[in-house]
């Protein structure tokens, strides 16, 4: 009777992490998803901005093989004075440099270009 205990709340527990994973992987998807297409849907702006800030986040998978993976940043003041940080790529990221001034381009959190003064 033990051995059918054990092996039944092993099953229980193996099924609930596994709905957890999933669910975990679903709400993720589905929130990148919704975000695109907000994005989709904003208007493209252009507005006069400065180039405040730029970061790099390196993510590192382990297992046999390491990958490491950079997301490259760029943080934009307007002329109102509102920030925005946006995900560039990396020949981007390497053009900008703080104190840069210009017209931004994005459309919702999407970045689209950068053009100095």
């Amino acid at each position: 009777m033990i051995g059918f205990l054990g092996l039944d709340l092993f099953n229980i527990l193996f099924t609930l992490m596994f709905v957890l994973i999933l669910g975990a992987f679903v709400v993720m998807v589905g929130r990148s998803l919704l975000q695109w297409n907000k994005n989709n849907h904003s208007p493209r702006l252009t507005v006069a901005a400065t180039v405040v800030a730029r970061r790099q986040h390196v993510s590192r998978r382990g297992g046999h093989t390491h990958h490491t993976t950079t997301s490259y940043y760029v943080t934009f003041q307007v002329e109102s004075g509102d920030r925005m940080e946006l995900h560039v790529n990396p020949s981007e990221y390497g053009m900008l440099i703080e104190g840069d001034r210009g017209q931004l381009t994005f459309q919702g959190t999407r970045y689209l270009s950068f053009q100095r003064n």
